[in-house]
């Protein structure tokens, strides 16, 4: 038979070829030879007389799955017969998220979790797989989170949806003040919210929670956790160190903004993240502020209710104090301290006329149950104005209903009201600034009053008497230098003070200028860092095709599956790999049928296509069967 009859008949076929060409060569002498079909040696087995592939195959004979060619019914065939890889072990699919756009190579995932970008079935990405996050692990939206910028972190939806989300610290579902849960999703000071449920922590008990940032079980001050739960500045050597979390910036922080989260701006650790800045914002001045201090309980020595004391025979625990109701008088007595104060940072005495003792005196502020009852309250101080805030009592009794009034000794009360009240008490009030050189600190009251700044004596108001009064302003001259501090540094100041007989009880507290700013963090779109709520930031941020938007959002880009005609897309089906992968080829442009592509193309003329444009296969570079 001529040539020309071959190409005839191949031609009435070419409707019938498959993709792949392997053995094409010998295709037609297959087909037409009667010695192959009717064989009698080969007419009863069946993988040669009866095997549609061998004998009526008109695409392959045993297209072979695995050679990283596309042969007969394969739809794909990257090297091997591994499955999960892209092409399925038969090559008969091409697995979900993946794409085999050339014979031979290996498949190529088109769904990635986690690149910052949305493909497939995702419903968002935020550059990372984990869950709880808003984005779950497999690029799904979580409930109560929304996802608004692509590749960026994921926001809460809504406060008050009853989902914590986001930044949000709490979420009670509902947007109610005073309830444990604020209007936006905060912790309110003192609560703790377990889902839904919001309640009252219990500073003291040893159990961290809520807005506690400590809690090591007692009352005491600057032990490093405060009577209130806060974590305490580390004061050794006249140098305190700064308590991230406490909303306060004190060197060396470099922000805060009032908690320890990551990924709002301000690390965990007060340091100002990647692609953010952190301001100091004055807020809006509360009406109050509150001061933790820590109250002794005593009874007296002396007097109608007094107890033994530890030195009288046969005195037995609880004893009576001999510095409280056994001096009377009016005594003004200035200088019966030191002017630093002990290791352990109290007061330390020096001799005078109206103390028992050193050993006496050394209980005013240090708890010891033969002696006194510890508790811890808060002091309000209320706002003034122009940055002044004040307590301010005639009858100062805070522990008219607690103390050793509330126990029996010997069967009686340890201590009955007199004149209606509890006297016979201590308190002691420690307060952390940053000096600034504009702080003013005033008290005027009785009995003993003593406020230290930086562990030095600075007010001093001594005694037993009526109502007196003492101040420091920090800014006067050589004030800083005797106490020996510094703008910028981080100071504490303690207040002491002795409630010793029952003449009346007058406290007044005034504070100026001691307060500070927390930090507010925003992103810093342009800097051309990507930051956690940025989705791009190139430095220039003009919106150019494929760059990034002024607020830092993704301008178009080929893949982002928007055909983009304007800047010369003509497809984008987010993929655009081209091939048999895709209809949208790289760049966003449509290229049509192409030899080598791996899809027969009859009405462009291909009467073949094994995915290559390889000589020699039995296909040809320009996707006609090769024949011998």
């Amino acid at each position: 038979m001529k040539l020309s009859h071959k190409l005839l008949i191949l031609s009435s076929f070419v409707f019938l070829i498959g993709a792949g060409c392997e053995g094409k060569s010998s295709s037609y002498n297959n087909i037409n030879n009667t010695n192959n079909s009717n064989n009698t040696n080969n007419t009863n087995n069946s993988n040669n007389s009866n095997n549609t592939n061998n004998t009526n195959n008109t695409n392959n004979i045993n297209p072979e799955c695995g050679n990283g060619e596309l042969e007969g019914t394969e739809v794909c065939d990257d090297g091997n017969t591994n499955p999960l890889d892209g092409c399925s072990a038969d090559c008969s699919t091409i697995e979900p998220d993946f794409a085999c756009p050339v014979p031979g190579e290996d498949c190529v995932r088109i769904v990635i979790c986690g690149n910052g970008r949305i493909e497939g079935n995702e419903t968002c990405d935020d550059r990372n797989t984990n869950s709880n996050d808003g984005c779950s692990a497999n690029c799904t939206i979580e409930s109560g989170w929304i996802c608004p910028v692509v590749g960026a972190a994921c926001i809460a939806e809504r406060c008050g949806d009853g989902i914590k989300a986001g930044f949000e610290l709490c979420d009670d579902g509902n947007n109610n003040p005073n309830d444990g849960c604020s209007p936006d999703c905060r912790l309110e000071d003192g609560y703790n919210c377990v889902g839904t449920n919001c309640y009252q922590t219990i500073c003291g008990d040893g159990n961290v929670e809520g807005t506690e940032e400590c809690d090591d079980g007692n009352a005491q001050v600057g032990d490093g956790c405060s009577p209130d739960c806060k974590r305490e500045p580390n004061c050794t050597g006249g140098t305190c160190l700064a308590v991230c979390g406490d909303g306060i910036v004190w060197a060396p922080e470099q922000c805060d903004d009032g908690n320890t989260m990551s990924g709002d701006g301000c690390s965990a650790n007060c340091t100002i993240e990647t692609g953010w800045e952190c301001v100091e914002i004055p807020e809006t001045p509360p009406d109050q502020i509150f001061l933790p201090t820590t109250l002794r309980d005593f009874i007296p020595g002396c007097g109608t209710y007094a107890r033994p004391t530890d030195e009288a025979a046969g005195a037995q625990a609880p004893y009576g104090h001999p510095d409280f109701e056994c001096y009377g008088g009016s005594v003004i007595d200035p200088n019966n301290v030191e002017d630093d104060l002990s290791p352990d940072k109290k007061p330390v005495r020096i001799a005078n006329t109206v103390t028992y003792s050193d050993a006496s005196f050394n209980l005013w502020y240090r708890s010891n149950d033969d002696y006194n009852r510890t508790y811890s309250q808060m002091l309000p101080l209320t706002n003034i104005g122009n940055g002044v805030y004040r307590y301010e009592s005639a009858a100062h009794f805070p522990l008219d209903t607690l103390g050793w009034i509330n126990e029996l000794c010997g069967g009686v009360q340890c201590e009955p009201l007199q004149q209606g009240h509890n006297f016979s008490f201590t308190s002691e009030i420690r307060y952390w600034f940053e000096y600034n050189g504009t702080e003013l600190l005033e008290f005027t009251g009785d009995d003993d009053v003593w406020v230290f700044i930086n562990n030095r004596l600075a007010v001093d108001v001594g005694g037993m008497h009526p109502p007196q009064s003492g101040s420091v302003n920090l800014g006067d001259a050589g004030v800083a230098a005797f106490l020996g501090i510094t703008v910028g540094g981080i100071y504490e100041a303690v207040v002491f003070h002795a409630e010793r007989h029952t003449f009346g009880s007058n406290y007044r507290l005034t504070l100026t200028n001691f307060n500070r700013a927390p930090s507010q963090c925003t992103s810093d779109c342009g800097d051309g860092i990507i930051s956690s709520v940025e989705a791009c930031d190139d430095g220039v941020n003009d919106g150019s095709y494929g760059t990034c938007n002024s607020d830092c959002t993704l301008a178009p880009y080929c893949g982002d599956g928007h055909i983009d005609t304007e800047f010369g897309e003509v497809c984008d089906d987010g993929i655009n790999l081209g091939g048999n992968a895709s209809a949208c080829s790289p760049g966003c442009q449509d290229f049509g049928a192409s030899c080598g592509d791996g899809v027969l193309q009859v009405s462009e003329g291909e009467q073949c296509d094994d995915g290559n444009t390889v000589s020699g296969d039995g296909c040809s570079p320009d996707c006609l069967i090769e024949i011998e």
